[in-house]
């Protein structure tokens, strides 16, 4: 595996990781933002490593998603994560702090379903 894919999916897994601290320690609006990271991160390194180029600056899980083309049953759960990247950071975006919009139950579900579906990332890295 190319070093830039390794070091992208290396830092998918760390990220998922952080996701799994933070919900411990009740960061629960850091544990999803970094959820967003992991996915965001993993879905560049298959990206990578299927078309052999970068994506380029972008955060969009949908667009990564659907070029590296992700079965239909994980989309609903993109498209739910995609904009957490930003609700989790910037109090003008909703008008609130990102810190009070999360809870533990928000955090275990983003969590649960980014495990599963970087288990699926993995399965795809692993193919020839």
């Amino acid at each position: 595996m190319r070093e830039e894919i390794s070091n992208w999916w290396k830092q998918a897994k760390r990220d998922f990781q952080t996701a799994k601290n933070c919900r411990t320690s009740g960061d629960y609006y850091a544990s999803v933002f970094f959820c967003q990271q992991a996915v965001e991160k993993g879905l560049k390194s298959l990206y990578i490593l299927r078309k052999g180029t970068s994506p380029g600056a972008t955060h969009s899980l949908i667009f990564l998603a659907r070029e590296v083309n992700v079965p239909e049953k994980y989309l609903p759960f993109v498209k739910e994560l995609t904009p957490e990247f930003v609700i989790t950071c910037y109090p003008d975006v909703v008008g609130e702090t990102p810190y009070e919009l999360y809870d533990a139950a928000r955090a275990d579900k983003f969590i649960g379903e980014t495990e599963v579906f970087l288990r699926w990332l993995e399965d795809q890295m692993s193919r020839p």
